[in-house]
């Protein structure tokens, strides 16, 4: 019987529906076309280019720009009876040898190659000699000249289509603003390509986003009454504070490891396979990791630094709550940021015009922290989504921040400014404004100004808050070499009081949270669900493949809600495909059983 792509999703992939638009772009992939697929993390890319890879005579290459997670994959493929396998330098020269002859023999339905290797003329020269059906280009914002994770190697991807131009492209990345999205099509030559773009909403992450005020206790409160035991990833801006909150949080007791493109490839390697592997492990890394990880349990992702871009951010958020269940997106951030950020922007080595557009980014970025209203409508804005209603699942839509008229302390603190000279930070401004005669004020004679004092019933937070709101509604810059605080032209207007400025109020977060669960399980069927769980453990480690790979944890709940007691029946559990239920059914359906026959 001739395979469908219906077919296909089910007794390979085990569900029996498409999701969005994943069917159309099947249709056209399997049909010849080329296509771009703007899709959401958790949005199901991947069967994008996996089922018609499947359809298509041939094997399909797969580009993937992080050889550590080629294996996981792999593995994730084979264990739904694919045919799949890499071509990387982690294999010797034996298996090397051998994945090429598989290759040319048409033994593989998917095989993965780094884009460094894939343009070189021995690799162009091994795919002339095969029979390929499709080109897949994973993680396709790497294009782009543009974005935050870009990767020279992609930019020799047009190659491609040179090459092979019967062969049809599927470029897939859940990160794409317009421009980025027309830098692809222009550097992978798809400008005939379908494109299809998908709402960037992920309704299930609530994104929260705080002023830093002892960073390290916000943290540990959130982890602690939120997310105690859960998987999740920490970011920070430098390698050294990765690994210095890696130790802190280990010395608080979570299972918290570092990752950063300092480390050894080995210890790199090994930390991100606990995370992928096991339950409660918190990776802390800077954004050297993420990129392609497939893990769907991740609970949170807590930013301690303020990501350079609303593209970053997005992205990086992204990787929590892949399975659909509750997810949070934490972001604690200062001014100290903006300033950090600016200057690695002015010290790149890009074209004046790459610098402007990276201070435009940053600059959308704090406009986002300083929202007064729905973060979610302003993020997916940012990427020409829409959503016509509040979102309901923010900090901003869950408690609604205050707002005052900070006109007149807005003139102040401009002033301030402007009479020390716009020559210095944040601190020193505030230190002026509220009177305080330190050494560095005393030794500038600043205690002399008519601004000296002018704002001393107002706390130095209260200050801090305003300039960074002030700074975030274009009001004032930063200088990228100092970090000295600078007036803009449309000061001048609010200085003469022409027009009011109304900020948000900071409040402290005092609501306690308690623990959202991803899973919700009725108490009377815990013991089984952990059984099931316990089983999924033990098939892990017998297969040396992480837990997500046997079952996700939505299968495991379908399993639970209706208790299958044959192999036909485990077949309807979404997520159960035909070489898993012949691969691990068996072990499922005997703790079924015993839990049935029990009369537990």
């Amino acid at each position: 019987m001739k395979q469908t792509p219906l077919s296909v999703l089910e007794h390979i992939f085990g569900y029996d529906k498409f999701r969005g638009q994943q069917e159309a772009i099947v249709e056209a992939v399997t049909g010849g076309d080329d296509a771009l697929v703007i899709m959401p993390t958790g949005g199901g890319k991947s069967l994008c280019y996996q089922i018609p890879a499947l359809l298509r005579p041939g094997v399909a290459i797969v580009v993937s720009p992080l050889i550590a997670l080629m294996q996981d994959q792999v593995e994730a493929l084979r264990a739904l009876g694919v045919r799949a396998g890499y071509l990387n330098s982690t294999l010797s020269s034996r298996e090397l040898y051998d994945n090429e002859q598989a290759l040319q023999s048409g033994d593989f339905d998917v095989i993965y190659i780094a884009p460094e290797r894939l343009v070189q003329a021995r690799t162009i020269n091994l795919l002339r000699h095969s029979q390929i059906s499709l080109f897949a280009i994973d993680e396709a914002h790497c294009v782009a000249q543009w974005g935050h994770d870009f990767r020279a190697d992609y930019l020799r991807l047009e190659v491609l289509h040179n090459e092979f131009p019967a062969v049809p492209r599927i470029a897939l990345t859940a990160t794409a603003d317009t421009r980025t999205r027309q830098e692809i099509i222009d550097r992978l030559a798809l400008h005939n390509a379908r494109q299809f773009i998908s709402g960037f909403d992920r309704p299930n992450i609530q994104y929260r986003i705080q002023p830093k005020d002892r960073a390290r206790q916000q943290l540990i409160k959130f982890l602690k009454q939120e997310h105690d035991g859960d998987a999740g990833i920490v970011y920070c801006l430098s390698r050294d504070k990765v690994e210095k909150t890696a130790m802190w949080l280990r010395e608080e007791g979570f299972d918290a490891l570092p990752y950063h493109a300092g480390l050894p490839a080995e210890i790199r390697a090994k930390h991100q396979r606990r995370f992928l592997r096991e339950d409660s492990v918190v990776m802390v890394a800077t954004i050297a990791f993420g990129m392609g990880i497939d893990k769907p349990d991740v609970r949170f992702v807590a930013h301690l630094d303020m990501p350079k871009s609303i593209e970053a951010y997005y992205q990086e958020t992204g990787r929590a709550g892949r399975d659909g269940a509750p997810a949070t997106a934490l972001l604690l951030y200062g001014f100290e940021d903006v300033v950090k950020l600016r200057q690695m922007t002015s010290n790149s080595e890009g074209s004046e015009a790459f610098r402007r557009a990276e201070q435009d980014r940053l600059n959308a970025m704090l406009a986002l922290c300083e929202l007064a209203t729905c973060r979610r409508q302003i993020l997916l804005r940012y990427f020409d989504d829409d959503l016509p209603e509040p979102c309901g699942n923010c900090d901003t839509c869950i408690t609604p921040p205050l707002t005052w008229d900070a006109t007149e302390a807005a003139q102040k603190a401009l002033s301030c400014v402007y009479r020390t000279g716009q020559r210095f930070g944040v601190q020193h401004v505030v230190d002026v404004l509220r009177g305080e005669k330190t050494e560095r004020v005393k030794s500038m004679e600043h205690h002399q100004l008519s601004t000296f004092g002018i704002g001393a019933g107002v706390s130095q937070t209260e200050w801090k808050a305003l300039f960074r709101q002030l700074a975030a509604l274009g009001y004032l810059d930063v200088d990228r070499e100092f970090g000295s605080l600078l007036l803009t032209e449309s000061c001048r207007a609010l200085l003469r009081g022409e027009v009011n400025v109304e900020l948000r109020k900071d409040a402290k977060i005092t609501t306690k949270r308690g623990k959202r669960q991803a899973i919700e399980v009725d108490h009377e069927d815990l013991p089984l669900w952990h059984a099931l769980r316990q089983c999924r453990r033990r098939l892990s480690e017998e297969y040396g493949v992480p837990p997500y790979v046997i079952f996700h944890d939505a299968s495991l709940k379908h399993m639970l809600e209706v208790r299958p007691q044959s192999t036909q029946q485990l077949m309807q559990v979404s997520g159960v495909g035909d070489a898993k239920a012949q691969k691990y059914g068996q072990s499922f359906l005997d703790v079924l059983r015993e839990y049935e026959y029990s009369g537990r």
